[in-house]
């Protein structure tokens, strides 16, 4: 086996599994010469199953702020017959992407909120606290603010509020007071000893198969590093015009603060005459797929046709 053969079946084999995607080939229907835009591609798992669709002459552009997940992707999409194109951009720079592209309209827009298993899993990263990580969080290294810096340099107000706001913990003032006391003796630095602090502001012990006590303060903390809730607008204000008639737009959101940004957007557009809504209710995993793969527990699905 060539090393390029061994590669992309490491591609293939990583444990990220496309969530949905049954639901999203069911209602979404491309021309073979169709255009997709992948606006998180990750590993390229969902444009993988709609550029099997296209001919030569259709296009995937994927969009990804992940070095890694760019490579992986190009791994996994390079056997399709369509055209393939990668950019290490932030989804909310979609139409500046296609703008440097040379791309007009496109017929679907597909993004994935979620990040993957690899993400998780990789230890320079800091997004799990199942193991001692640096307080990192950054899910594209160009950026300068970590947050070990947001943790050991903001004021107890405004980490209480960012646990608010991005996490909703009703225990965040409790658990930013906890943080800065900890940090006047010694700075935090590691995914455990934040992990652990919060276990203490919160008197809770992790428990099997129960929801850890830090989680809410780690997607907060993860939130505020990547600006993803900014983001998120930035995109969901500048798709419908990159969409052709009769084109598609599907979000995957994992949490209440994505879907009900979501959710607005797609009911404003539609009072706007330019959407019609497919999905009165988010679409959610079979429990099949739930099984298969527990990461499509949280995850809901809205799509939008472009009148």
């Amino acid at each position: 086996m060539t090393d390029c053969n061994r590669d992309k079946d490491e591609a293939l084999s990583v444990e990220h599994i496309p969530v949905l995607t049954e639901p999203l080939l069911e209602r979404i229907q491309l021309p073979t010469d169709g255009i997709m835009v992948d606006a998180t591609a990750g590993h390229g798992g969902h444009s993988r199953l709609f550029g099997q669709t296209l001919s030569p002459a259709g296009k995937i552009l994927g969009i990804d702020v992940d070095q890694n997940s760019i490579h992986r992707a190009q791994l996994v999409l390079s056997d399709l017959s369509c055209q393939v194109a990668l950019v290490r951009e932030n989804f909310e720079k979609i139409d500046e992407v296609l703008t440097a592209q040379d791309i007009g309209k496109v017929d679907f827009i597909l993004a994935d909120l979620g990040f993957c298993s690899a993400q998780l899993n990789d230890a320079e990263r800091g997004l799990s606290f199942q193991k001692p990580m640096p307080l990192d969080m950054r899910l594209d290294s160009r950026l300068t603010t970590t947050a070990a810096d947001l943790v050991n340099t903001l004021s107890q107000t405004e980490l209480a509020d960012i646990i608010y706001q991005y996490g909703e913990d009703r225990a965040s003032r409790r658990i930013a007071r906890f943080i800065v006391q900890q940090r006047q003796q010694k700075k935090i630095t590691t995914t455990m000893e934040l992990a652990m602090l919060v276990c203490r502001a919160m008197k809770q012990s992790p428990r099997p198969r129960q929801i850890h006590p830090a989680t809410r303060t780690f997607q907060a903390l993860r939130i505020a590093v990547n600006r993803e809730m900014d983001c998120l607008d930035r995109f969901l204000k500048v798709t419908p015009e990159l969409l052709k008639p009769g084109g598609f737009l599907a979000i995957i959101s994992f949490h209440s603060l994505e879907d009900r940004r979501v959710k607005y957007s797609f009911k404003q557009n539609k009072a706007d005459g330019l959407f019609d809504i497919l999905t009165k209710k988010p679409i959610t995993a079979s429990q099949d797929e739930i099984r298969q793969n527990p990461r499509s527990r949280s995850a809901k699905l809205r799509i939008a046709k472009r009148l």
